[in-house]
């Protein structure tokens, strides 16, 4: 089957990625509630009892609001570095010691046929973390929740087939919205939220890669929507002349209340 993916839930609401092989099945964030991902999970033919491991980005909320629950009822390996693993214990409750797995930014690990990849972001939490996977010859790369793409993340990103990219807000949405000017800064900063238009101009720089596909990520339900972000970035990316060198690539959809089609990623 190769390597495969599912976004099971992307948002300000919760996020949550299933990544497959041909011998492992992970699960990347655990956002909503273990019962709702559960849910989610079934809809695309997996149960709890076929991960192998969850991976998680970093501590907010919406990335492991059910992992403790889901964790400890099959018993799963939870992977994260030392400073995400501190700022998340008192949200997850406790976890047998053996479940307890390391895994320092900038580093690599094999869960049988699947090669998993952590890279530093640059975010306003503990130590947050992007992932890359590699089976068969084929990279699947999930950027999201990252105030900008700096050059150390454009070179761990290069060469994806497929990539899950963060197009989080409009900025003239937010910053006419009604959130308060401190919370708007934030999202707006190099620790906060990639635009449409950030995700945009990253894109410009990556596609000369053989990149097939991108899926846009973690919209913000108050300051996007999905036909303006991908209105957006296709303008980016036209006015740099990539869509008529760039035929067979594609913009595809996230959502936050239900699960991708499973991809099927080929090199």
């Amino acid at each position: 089957m190769g390597l495969r993916f599912t976004v099971l839930a992307s948002g300000s609401t919760g996020n949550a990625t299933v990544v497959s092989s041909d011998a492992a099945t992970v699960l990347v964030d655990v956002g909503l509630s273990g019962k709702k991902i559960e849910e989610l999970m079934n809809q695309r033919d997996v149960s709890g009892r076929d991960l192998d491991a969850i991976f998680v980005t970093h501590e907010h909320s919406d990335h492991i609001k059910g992992l403790g629950a889901l964790a400890r009822k099959y018993e799963l390996p939870v992977y994260a570095n030392e400073k995400t693993w501190a700022a998340m214990a008192k949200s997850i409750g406790e976890l047998a010691d053996s479940q307890r797995r390391i895994m320092p930014a900038d580093s690599e690990m094999e869960i049988f046929d699947l090669r998993v990849e952590s890279y530093a972001i640059s975010h306003d939490a503990a130590e947050p973390v992007g992932y890359c996977f590699r089976s068969g010859g084929a990279k699947l790369s999930l950027a999201t929740d990252l105030g900008y793409v700096s050059d150390k993340v454009m070179n761990q990103l290069k060469h994806s087939d497929v990539l899950v990219l963060e197009s989080n807000h409009d900025v003239n949405m937010l910053r006419m919205g009604r959130y308060p000017w401190n919370i708007k800064r934030r999202i707006l900063g190099d620790t906060g939220h990639l635009s449409n238009e950030a995700a945009g101009d990253a894109l410009c720089r990556l596609l000369s890669g053989g990149m097939r596909r991108v899926y846009l990520a973690h919209l913000s339900q108050e300051h996007n929507l999905m036909d303006l972000a991908k209105l957006t970035v296709n303008t980016i990316l036209e006015d740099n002349g990539f869509f008529y060198q760039r035929d067979e690539f594609s913009i595809c959809e996230t959502y936050y209340d239900r699960p991708t089609e499973w991809d099927l990623v080929k090199s």
